[in-house]
């Protein structure tokens, strides 16, 4: 069966603020990619892994309602959520179990957009 889920786009104000933000919490690099019409920043992802891209749009904006997007870290939850509040975001809900399905915390991101950091 294919993935549900294909791609993700999280809208930002300051993609350079959200770019060093999703870095520094994800632990691993957030590249800019430039294009005639702007640039994304590029969610570290492999081949066969769902990617996504932080954006800036005059059409989008940041939400911290709307739909949920969760976050991987594998297995290093507690140090991402650590990192939350020094790159600039907010704790929303600390880490908890979410049944069979491992751990999660609700953060909001530097630019307000409500997303979730899961792990196993």
């Amino acid at each position: 069966m294919a993935h549900q889920i294909v791609w993700c786009d999280i809208p930002v104000t300051d993609l350079a603020r959200a770019i060093r933000f999703y870095s520094a919490v994800l632990g691993a690099p957030v590249k800019e990619e430039k294009f005639p019409e702007g640039s994304i920043g590029l969610l570290p992802f492999g081949e066969g892994e769902i990617g996504g891209c932080l954006y800036r749009s005059d059409e989008n904006g940041p939400s911290s309602i709307g739909p949920r997007i969760y976050l991987n870290v594998q297995g290093r939850l507690d140090e991402a959520v650590g990192r939350v509040k020094a790159n600039g975001g907010k704790v929303v809900q600390p880490k908890h179990a979410i049944g069979p399905y491992g751990f999660r915390a609700i953060i909001e991101d530097s630019e307000g957009n409500r997303v979730a950091l899961h792990s196993p």
